[in-house]
C-alpha cells in the first residue's frame, strides 16, 4: 500500500518561495510516477508537475513552467516541489500523488489515474 505525507506548506508573501516535500512509503514505489496537484475550494484538483519513475522525464503545466521544479530521491523515498515567484493565485492545498507503473507516464496528469494521494499541505500567498 502506497502512503504519501506532504510537508512544507505555509504562508508566504507574493514573490517568495516554498519547498514542498512528500515522504513516500510502499512496495515498489520507485516504479511509480510521482506528481504534485493542487486544489482550490470549489474547483477541481489540477496537476502541476509529474516525474517518471526511472528516466527522469518531467511534465509541468503552463502555470508551473519556469517557476516550479520537481525532483525525486528514490533512495530516500521523497518527491519535492520547489516553488519560486509565488503569486496569490497559487494559494491552494497541494497534494502529492502516485501513479502506478501499469499506466503510461502521460496519465500522470489525470487525477483519475492516481492510485494514492497525500492529505495535502496548505499554501497561502499574500499580496
Amino acid at each position: 500500500q502506497v502512503q504519501l505525507v506532504e510537508s512544507g506548506g505555509g504562508l508566504v508573501q507574493a514573490g517568495g518561495s516554498l519547498n514542498l516535500t512528500c515522504a513516500t512509503s510502499g512496495v515498489h514505489l520507485d516504479q511509480y510516477a510521482l506528481g504534485w496537484f493542487r486544489q482550490v475550494p470549489g474547483k477541481e484538483r489540477e496537476v502541476l508537475s509529474c516525474m517518471s519513475a526511472g528516466e527522469g522525464r518531467t511534465y509541468y503545466t503552463d502555470s508551473a513552467k519556469g517557476r516550479f521544479t520537481i525532483s525525486r530521491d528514490n533512495a530516500k523515498g521523497t518527491v519535492a516541489l520547489q516553488m519560486r515567484g509565488l503569486k496569490p493565485e497559487d494559494t491552494a492545498v497541494y497534494f502529492c500523488a502516485a501513479v502506478p507503473p501499469t499506466l503510461l507516464f502521460s496519465h500522470c496528469v489525470l487525477p483519475g489515474s492516481v492510485e494514492a494521494w497525500g492529505r495535502g499541505t496548505g499554501v497561502t500567498v499574500s499580496s
